[in-house]
């Protein structure tokens, strides 16, 4: 996009503001930069007047700060943030928890999650591993009947499938170890959403009449998220108070304020009142864990994601080292989207043999990470034909759209920058609410492996190493990522259930491929999955031409329409020379904001 002179109409920025809903901060001078303070008020305003905001082009400037979030509130909260002198980490926990208010479908307090950092003053990078742990008296057992059947929905819904939650020690960890102000001032927004209300979007009031009847069957949910007992329309303002008082306990007490205390008095008692097994001692022994990032290279560009109890990291990594083999291109074109499909049913028979939280299992990462080994896989790719999936093993099942994580993606002008992706799991989690703390409890326990044979909600099958045991964290899909080569820095990450994988997949091959970065276009280009079983491709309605369709099935893949697009991705860009850094949404996410 041109640079505008400063002296154009106030006209010419509210359509600046409209089209991208962008606002650029220079935090060195205090100042706004090239568009005024004027211009950005203007663009404030707009942001909350066009709460659905299609992906565009930032504005290059220099010496500034991105965010890109799924709501424009939580958008709004970090710069906020970044603007009384917080760094990209505590623009992070401002984001993290306004989505926990505004988002509460998709993450909250009551989840867990991944946080990958970077400090731009030495260069260190973490991965921030806030997952969620199951209870100390966990047992496979829990979740099967006297006659050694599986209960139907036990880890879905009900006291025994919540996890205990992560989140808010990250947000105290992240302050303490990263930050520059204090928590209270970072979660600040956070509890003024909560306590003041927000007007819902069309993307909440939609969510919520999806899972109407299941919120309508928990009281205390129902009291929450919906409008005397039914979903609620766009504009309806949801008021949150006892997550407000929640949120302050945190601000004031840190870890104690969730993990010990009435609030954890409560949570352990609503649990454990839907069926549960928790203990106080289950929350109080919660703890982050800090761990080495993943990092390897793909055609001159370094990815840097998260290590296990992520899965991602490692297949998005076995499935670029086989690629390497090939010449590949265009990431869609017919003849390299046969050959990343079988790049990706091998990566994800790997998941299921022979991942889970290695605190606890042997996995052998090294192998798996090594090119030697990505050769021997690679080497019965056929061109012309896709692989049976029999061959290659036991049968796994494909998993149905998912839209219950949270991603964003931060970079402050110092060059911090974060890629935290946050879920509850399945849409409002395991719907328990504990009376008094407004906090909404995830069902992550439906991601450990129950028995060989038996998927979770997402058709993903595992095996031993992903049993369930006290104190360990499930294996996830989610995968934020830095993709770092000689155009610049791109953070990158999304939801989506296993679906992560292939849409990190497809992005990074678009990011590479090109020589120039479209942002826009590497969020909404359409999207492909495979992950070893039901054998079949699935694409996204629309996405591909009959040709496209009938030149893979010649090949000989199963294709699946799937008539909803799957992923909310949330995208920043900085180009190696500093002058340019642009943000982009996901159209397939409503409601969503740049900063």
């Amino acid at each position: 996009m041109a640079r505008r002179s400063v002296d154009r109409s106030v006209g010419a920025c509210a359509a600046i503001g409209r089209k991208s809903a962008v606002v650029i901060l220079e935090r060195r001078t205090g100042s706004t930069g090239w568009l005024g303070a004027w211009c950005v008020a203007a663009i404030l305003a707009l942001a909350s007047a066009w709460p659905q905001i299609a992906v565009s082009q930032a504005l290059p400037a220099t010496d500034q700060a991105a965010i890109a979030s799924a709501h424009p509130l939580a958008t709004r909260a970090g710069g906020d943030i970044l603007k009384r002198g917080g760094n990209a980490f505590d623009a992070a926990i401002a984001v993290a928890a306004a989505l926990a208010v505004v988002e509460p479908y998709s993450s909250g307090l009551g989840g867990g999650g991944f946080w990958l950092l970077h400090r731009a003053r030495d260069g260190y990078q973490i991965m921030v591993d806030s997952r969620e742990v199951a209870p100390l008296a966990a047992t496979p057992e829990l979740f099967f009947d006297a006659d050694g059947k599986p209960v139907s929905g036990a880890a879905r819904r009900g006291g025994k499938s919540a996890a205990v939650p992560g989140v808010p020690a990250a947000l105290v960890h992240i302050a303490q170890h990263y930050g520059n102000l204090p928590l209270a001032v970072s979660l600040s927004p956070a509890i003024r959403y909560a306590r003041e209300g927000f007007e819902v979007g069309s993307r909440y009031a939609r969510i919520a009449k999806l899972r109407e009847r299941f919120l309508q069957n928990l009281p205390a949910a129902a009291r929450t998220f919906l409008d005397n007992g039914r979903a609620p329309r766009r504009g309806f303002v949801l008021r949150q108070p006892a997550l407000a008082e929640t949120i302050e306990r945190v601000a004031d007490s840190g870890r104690d304020g969730f993990y010990r205390g009435t609030v954890a008095q409560a949570l352990v008692a609503a649990v454990n009142r839907a069926g549960g097994v928790w203990q106080l001692a289950d929350l109080e022994g919660y703890r982050v864990v800090e761990r080495a990032p993943l990092r390897f290279d793909y055609h001159g560009a370094t990815i840097t994601t998260v290590a296990l109890p992520s899965a991602g990291g490692i297949a998005l990594a076995q499935s670029l080292h086989m690629l390497e083999r090939f010449e590949l291109s265009d990431a869609r074109a017919p003849r390299n989207a046969h050959l990343v499909i079988e790049a990706l049913r091998r990566a994800f028979q790997d998941r299921a043999l022979y991942l889970g939280d290695d605190d606890f299992v042997d996995v052998p990462l090294a192998r798996l990470m090594s090119r030697e080994y990505a050769a021997r896989r690679a080497a019965n790719i056929d061109p012309a034909r896709a692989t049976n999936s029999d061959e290659l093993g036991s049968k796994q099942s494909v998993s149905p759209p998912g839209g219950n994580t949270t991603h964003f993606s931060i970079i402050d002008s110092e060059g911090n920058r974060v890629a935290a992706t946050l879920s509850i799991n399945l849409l409002f989690g395991s719907g328990i609410v504990a009376p008094g703390t407004g906090v909404l409890l995830n069902n992550e326990m439906d991601d450990f492996s129950l028995q060989a044979d038996l998927p979770n909600a997402f058709r993903l099958r595992g095996g031993a190493a992903n049993a369930v045991a006290p104190r360990k964290r499930p294996l996830s899909s989610m995968t934020p990522a830095f993709v770092e080569d000689q155009k610049g820095l791109l953070i990158i990450g999304a939801p989506g259930g296993s679906r992560i994988v292939s849409q990190l997949l497809l992005a990074i091959l678009d990011y590479v491929g090109s020589t120039t970065v479209d942002l826009a276009q590497i969020v909404s280009a359409p999207r492909y999955h495979h992950q070893w079983w039901p054998d079949r491709v699935e694409i996204e309605l629309d996405g591909f031409s009959h040709d496209w369709q009938a030149s893979l099935k010649a090949k000989g893949h199963r294709l699946r329409t799937v008539k909803r697009k799957w992923g909310n991705m949330q995208a920043v860009y900085k180009s190696k020379t500093g002058s340019t850094v642009s943000a982009a949404n996901d159209p397939r996410g409503k409601d969503v904001a740049w900063y």
